[in-house]
């Protein structure tokens, strides 16, 4: 494939909620560029872009896949991304490095929560949209009630380009807005079309959407305003100029109709983005920072190399895979190149564009393209590549904070190292997954953005490192506390044969406010302890607090006051006061009406207004308090405290209870005093734990 100047580039990810019909887009779209002599189905695992063998047997997009094709002089780089919002992190790579964003709508379906992030973040990174309601050959689809839903959703600025003439079962007819046409398509899945001019009731409809788009066009050029206004229309060569500037400020948002795995409307909406579709030139300056922090700007006509890293992965034949935008400059294979971010030299190996996992090597890619690249021995997810003697760093995308845990089990003992070695290195490759060992659990968390990725980064792990684990309910972080006042007097004596140990210790003990942690002091007076003594009391009661008194949980908010004791002359040492101040600690502890405290979770739910009745009830059989509600366009946000016990697998309840449209988002609140009966159930839980422990074998 010959290099394209970035004016005749089309960079951009295919978006929007799970199962839109995304990846048949991008299948429909290499058929009719003849890059597939015949169309994959995702239910044989035979699309291009599903390669995965998670993706094959899961029958979803859990990877973004990058793909090219040459369409009408242009050179189309698609990032097909995965519905789900598991996966999201794909997703935002894709658009921070597209130049627009092409939103699906499953026409039966609607819009879901997946739309709306998808607009969203496209929104963010500043780049227009292009909307494409597909699957209008399944029965019962209603195009103008979805349409008229886009625009009330996203503003009077969407628009429709074609409409569907024959929409359901047998669709393969649409009215071309533009050309005033009627455009049937063949049966055949080829893509290929016939055109005649539209009549009747049907031009008419042509006519009058024709003359809003002008409308619409005009807005975007004060120039073309004023014209409109002086000859009441615009000239077919002023109109069609102004498409372009019009799409770039989304005074106009295109909408199309399709079947995409039909091969339906998608040669007709081709021909639009490779005519009027953004290049990187409509982007112009790309904000950065040079070697010393300084903001700067950087442009597709500069010399100087700079690459961003949008997504690494590891593939069994190639090794780990770095998939990257040249924004300036060009990238030659042998060539070494500095990562900002690491402060390390790169060496370039072999670069490739990419079909799914079919690859063309080429030698270099200018600015504006979209490419991959193997082996590279430091550089990830989010890194900058730029020429030595100009560093540059490009901005890393934000990404959402994981809200769903799980603990992973090994249950093959000595593969420690591998399962270290193998989290280590898909955190490099997935930067929405996050794994910590929390020695407080005794159990290795990891944390992603739903179950489905927990269940996806599990079977990576195993698959790629070859190691035995399994998810489990991760512990829940109890704390312990007191209500009231207690007091204890403890003497620790012991005497066999040798030297002997004592010590006496007087303690009481009183609630601290919440949150607060936990105070030592002392108030000796006298000499009946040697001030010595008193860090190996405290010693001892940290001890005791680290340990748990009642169900094995850390100990808070507690002020603890060593007054007074007594020692032996001989007797007394180290040891024997911190033995002392652990039991005294206890002691006072189990007197001053003990209770446990749980984690509180600030969650927030967006869920579609019909699913609020579903919602709150599941909420509050969670022990959930509501703290508020608002509206956001379709959905309604619920704000809500509920007990982190509470919110093991929530977040497959929420999609089950709203068909997939809700999404949450969890951040720790603060902690409060359990309801009896759950605490009971904790402590008898803990109590079969050290019985257990303590049944083990010898060792």
């Amino acid at each position: 494939m010959k290099n394209y100047p970035p004016s005749d580039i089309r960079n951009f990810a295919i978006v929007g909620h799970a199962s839109s019909g995304k990846t048949m887009l991008s299948e429909a779209m290499l058929r009719c560029a003849g890059v597939i002599g015949r169309m994959g189905r995702i239910a044989d695992g035979t699309t291009v872009s599903d390669y995965h063998v998670s993706e094959k047997t899961r029958k979803i997009s859990v990877s973004a896949s990058l793909m090219h094709l040459e369409w009408g002089g242009k050179k189309f780089n698609i990032i097909d991304t995965p519905g789900y919002l598991d996966f999201i992190s794909e997703g935002l790579g894709a658009l921070r490095v597209g130049d627009f964003a092409l939103v699906v709508i499953h026409a039966q379906h609607g819009l879901g929560v997946g739309t709306d992030r998808a607009w969203d973040y496209a929104t963010s990174y500043g780049i227009p949209k292009m909307i494409v309601i597909n699957a209008l050959d399944k029965e019962h689809v209603d195009f103008d009630a979805v349409l008229k839903a886009a625009q009330e959703h996203f503003g009077r600025h969407v628009f429709p380009l074609n409409v569907p003439i024959n929409a359901g079962p047998g669709f393969n007819q649409t009215l071309d807005v533009l050309r005033s046409e009627i455009v049937t398509y063949a049966a055949d899945g080829s893509g290929k079309y016939t055109e005649e001019p539209a009549a009747g009731e049907l031009a008419e409809r042509a006519a009058a959407l024709h003359r809003e788009l002008i409308e619409h066009i005009a807005e975007s050029d004060d120039d073309l305003m004023n014209k409109f206004f002086e000859q009441g229309t615009l000239s077919e060569d002023e109109f069609r100029a102004g498409i372009h500037a019009a799409v770039q400020k989304e005074l106009f948002i295109p909408l199309f109709c399709a079947s995409a795995e039909t091969n339906i409307g998608i040669g007709r909406l081709m021909d639009f983005i490779a005519r009027y579709g953004s290049s990187p030139v409509d982007r112009k300056k790309v904000p950065a920072l040079d070697g010393g922090g300084k903001e700067i700007e950087l442009s597709h006509e500069g010399h100087d190399t700079a690459v961003y890293i949008f997504k690494t992965m590891s593939e069994a034949h190639f090794g780990e895979l770095s998939f990257f935008r040249v924004y300036s400059g060009s990238v030659n294979s042998g060539s070494d190149l500095f990562n900002s971010v690491r402060s390390a030299t790169e060496r370039i190996g072999q670069i490739y564009l990419l079909n799914g996992q079919n690859r063309e090597t080429v030698n270099t890619l200018g600015a504006g393209d979209i490419g991959a690249v193997v082996k590279l021995k430091d550089t990830h997810t989010g890194n900058t590549l730029c020429a030595p003697k100009r560093p540059v760093t490009l901005p890393k995308v934000t990404y959402p904070k994981p809200n769903i845990h799980a603990a992973l089990v090994a249950t093959t003992r000595g593969e420690e190292d591998k399962i270290a070695s193998g989290l280590a290195a898909l955190r490099e490759e997935d930067p929405t997954f996050l794994y910590v060992v929390d020695t407080e659990l005794h159990q290795t968390i990891i944390s992603a953005q739903g179950e489905l990725h927990l269940e996806v980064v599990a079977d990576r792990l195993r698959r790629r490192y070859n190691v035995h684990v399994e998810l489990a309910a991760p512990r829940v972080k109890y704390r312990e506390t007191i209500k009231a006042k207690g007091d204890s007097k403890y003497r620790h004596k012991k005497q066999t044969g040798g030297a002997g140990q004592f010590a006496e210790v007087w303690m009481r003990v009183e609630p601290r406010p919440r949150d607060s942690g936990v105070e030592f002091t002392q108030s000796l007076v006298g000499q009946n302890v040697d001030r010595n003594f008193v860090p190996s009391v405290e010693k001892g009661v940290q001890q005791a607090c680290g340990e748990g008194i009642i169900a094995g949980c850390r100990v808070t908010d507690v002020k603890i006051d060593f007054y007074d004791g007594k020692m032996h002359p001989v007797d007394s040492k180290d040891i024997a006061f911190q033995i002392a101040g652990y039991f005294a600690f206890k002691e006072a502890f189990a007197a001053a009406k003990p209770c446990l405290l749980e984690p509180i979770e600030t969650v927030e739910i967006r869920v579609p207004e019909d699913f609020m009745g579903k919602v709150m009830g599941d909420l509050s059989s969670r022990r959930g308090k509501i703290l508020g509600m608002d509206s956001d366009g379709l959905f309604q946000v619920i704000k809500a405290h509920v007990p982190t016990a509470e919110l093991y697998h929530y977040s497959s309840t929420l999609r089950s209870l709203t068909g997939g449209c809700g999404v949450h988002s969890e951040e720790f609140s603060h902690y409060e005093e359990m309801p009896r009966d759950a605490a009971d159930k904790v402590i008898a839980e803990a109590a079969k734990r050290r019985a257990e422990q303590h049944s083990g074998p010898a060792h």
